[in-house]
C-alpha cells in the first residue's frame, strides 16, 4: 500500500477510505468485524464513520460496532486513522445537534465513549451550521485538541466559500484549521469542481469523496439488472434519467476490460485535491474487489473519454463567464 498525506497535513492515510455506514443497518456486527480486519490486512488504515450512522436516534450504532472491534485489541485502534462526524440530530432536544460549542463538547465525549477510545484522529463537521459563527466552532475545537480528545479537524458538505471562511477564521486564531473536506463527488456529480475543489487545493485540504459510485449507478448497474439482480426504486429512476451515459460508460469499461466500479474510483484518484474516495463495502468480496482500483492506470485518452461521457466543470467563474 502506498500511503498518501491527507491534504497539507503530515497524516499518512491509505488512498481508499473504508466507509462504515452499512455497519449495523445492512452488515452484521460479525461481518463488520471481518471487513475491518481484512481492511487492515490489505493495508487500509483510514476508516470513516459518523455519530448518526445506524439511523436509530441517539444510539450511534455504527460507532458502537467500531468501538467493540477496537476493544478486541491487537493494535486495531493504533493502526487505524478514525474519522467521525457530528452535526446530525442525536435527540429531540435542541442542543443535541449542529455545531454549537455545547454540542461539540457533548458529541465528542459521546463518540469517544461509543468508539472506546480516548482520541479521535479527524473530527469532522458533517454539514455547515449557518447559526454558529466560526469563532465559536474553532474555540470549541481548540479546547478538544488541548484536551487531547481530537488531533485534526475536517469538514463535510461545505461550500467553497464556507471552506474559505473557516480557514481565514482559523488563521486569525493561529489554529491549523481544516485538513480535509468530505464531498459528494463522482463522474455523474461534479458540481464541486466549480469552487469546492479549487478552495481545497488552495488551502491544502485533502478531499474525501463520498458516494463515489453514485449510489450504484457507476458500479455496473446495467449488467446487474440484465442478470436479474434487483435495484432500488431510486436507482431505477436515476438509471432512466442517465441511461445513455451509463450505457456508454459501461461499454467503455468493457473496452478497458475493467469493472465499472473500479474505473469510477480510479478516475477520482486522478482528480485535483482528492486523497481517498470512500468505499462502503457490505461484504468481504466487495472490499477485496475494490483493491483493483489501485492497479488501474487511466491515461490521458481514457480520462478525455470519461470527460466526454460525463462532462465536468472548469473552475468558477471561467466555467460560466469569460
Amino acid at each position: 500500500m502506498d500511503y498518501v498525506n491527507l491534504g497539507r497535513s503530515g497524516l499518512q492515510v491509505s488512498p481508499l477510505c473504508l466507509g462504515t455506514m452499512n455497519f449495523g443497518p445492512l452488515t452484521t456486527e460479525e461481518d463488520s468485524f471481518a471487513i475491518m480486519d481484512r481492511a487492515h490486512e490489505l493495508g487500509i488504515n483510514f476508516f470513516d464513520t459518523a455519530n448518526v450512522y445506524g439511523w436509530k436516534l441517539g444510539e450511534g450504532i455504527t460507532e458502537q460496532i467500531i468501538g467493540r472491534w477496537f476493544a478486541q485489541g491487537g493494535g486495531r485502534r493504533e493502526k487505524t486513522v478514525i474519522a467521525t462526524k457530528l452535526n446530525g440530530r442525536m435527540s429531540d432536544w435542541p442542543n443535541d445537534q449542529k455545531l454549537s460549542a455545547l454540542n461539540i463538547r457533548k458529541a465528542c465525549d459521546a463518540s469517544l465513549k461509543r468508539l472506546q477510545t480516548d482520541y479521535i484522529d479527524i473530527y469532522q463537521a458533517h454539514h455547515i451550521d449557518r447559526d454558529t459563527p466560526f469563532d465559536e466552532f474553532w474555540e470549541a475545537m481548540e479546547i478538544l485538541r488541548q484536551q487531547g480528545k481530537i488531533v485534526y479537524v475536517g469538514s463535510s458538505n461545505f461550500a467553497g466559500w464556507h471552506i474559505a471562511k473557516a480557514q481565514e477564521s482559523a488563521a486569525r486564531r493561529n489554529f491549523t484549521g481544516l485538513i480535509s473536506e468530505q464531498s459528494h463527488y463522482n463522474l455523474l456529480t461534479r458540481t464541486v469542481e466549480l469552487e469546492v475543489l479549487p478552495a481545497c487545493e488552495d488551502y491544502g485540504l485533502g478531499v474525501i469523496p463520498w458516494s463515489p459510485l453514485a449510489g450504484g449507478l457507476l458500479g455496473g448497474v446495467l449488467r446487474k439488472i440484465d442478470k436479474g439482480r434487483s435495484a432500488s426504486d431510486n436507482v431505477v429512476k436515476q438509471l432512466e434519467k442517465h441511461r445513455d451515459k451509463i450505457e456508454r460508460y459501461e461499454t467503455f469499461c468493457d473496452e478497458l476490460n475493467e469493472d465499472p466500479a473500479y474505473v469510477a474510483l480510479a478516475w477520482l484518484l486522478k482528480q485535483r485535491a482528492v486523497t481517498a474516495p470512500i468505499i462502503g463495502p457490505r461484504t468481504l468480496e466487495q472490499l477485496e474487489g475494490s483493491m483493483r482500483t489501485l492497479e488501474i492506470e487511466l491515461d490521458e485518452a481514457a480520462l478525455a473519454r470519461l470527460d466526454e461521457i460525463f462532462p465536468g466543470h472548469r473552475t468558477a467563474p471561467e466555467d460560466y463567464a469569460w
